[in-house]
């Protein structure tokens, strides 16, 4: 396995390796701002670094990377820079299987771990407002891979549009990432509840947790 010292910054703050961050923005262009320096810092740093979005978004995404200096042809040929569309994550088959998308992200990061040291996670995670079967585990999800993100160096950042989700998904998403982006500020999260807490108070809600 690749050893890799380099320090990990993201909105400004160095950052462990090992993290799951939900980071919350009321726009695109706040997105843009806090993720693309992180980006651009991994492929510069020779780290592998994946990015799961809405196909929609993938012309400008490219534009915004070409902006920031990044050649994502380049590090797409070299392997550095993976890009998948929801279809081949979260939305494989049609539907939202969140312990294969687990299995999905640990297959990431153990490659990503073996070539470079370092993996980087940038995951939109608009798919859960998408008409699908299993959309609704989306807090589910986030909580249980709290369980597999500790094992490698994987730093991960899921997004959310503040616009788009309620306030009570909003709050689930708290309650499940031991870091929060507000305001384009890193913080400890303390709002965060370890998955076996987080998913027996679902069960107290009486949600359907598989």
């Amino acid at each position: 396995m690749v050893q890799n010292n380099k320090r990990v910054t993201l909105a400004r703050s160095a950052v462990d390796r090992r993290c799951h961050v939900c980071a919350f923005f009321n726009s695109r262009e706040d997105e843009y701002k806090v993720m693309l320096p992180f980006l651009k810092e991994g492929l510069e740093a020779g780290e592998k670094v994946f990015q799961i979005m809405d196909r929609r978004q993938r012309d400008e995404r490219s534009r915004r990377l070409t902006d920031a200096g990044v050649d994502a042809a380049a590090a797409e040929q070299n392997g550095l820079l993976e890009v998948r569309p929801w279809e081949n994550a979260h939305l494989s088959d049609g539907r939202f299987d969140q312990h294969a998308m687990i299995a999905l992200i640990e297959s990431l990061a153990k490659d990503g771990q073996r070539r470079s040291g370092v993996t980087r996670l940038w995951a939109n995670m608009e798919w859960a407002l998408e008409d699908f079967p299993g959309v609704n585990d989306v807090v589910e999800y986030e909580s249980r891979i709290n369980d597999m993100l500790p094992k490698y160096d994987m730093a991960a950042v899921c997004t959310y549009d503040l616009a788009k989700f309620s306030a009570s998904v909003v709050m689930d998403v708290l309650r499940t990432h031991p870091q929060m982006i507000v305001g384009g500020i890193l913080r400890e999260n303390p709002f965060y509840s370890p998955p076996d807490e987080f998913l027996r108070e679902l069960r107290d809600r009486g949600a359907p947790v598989s």
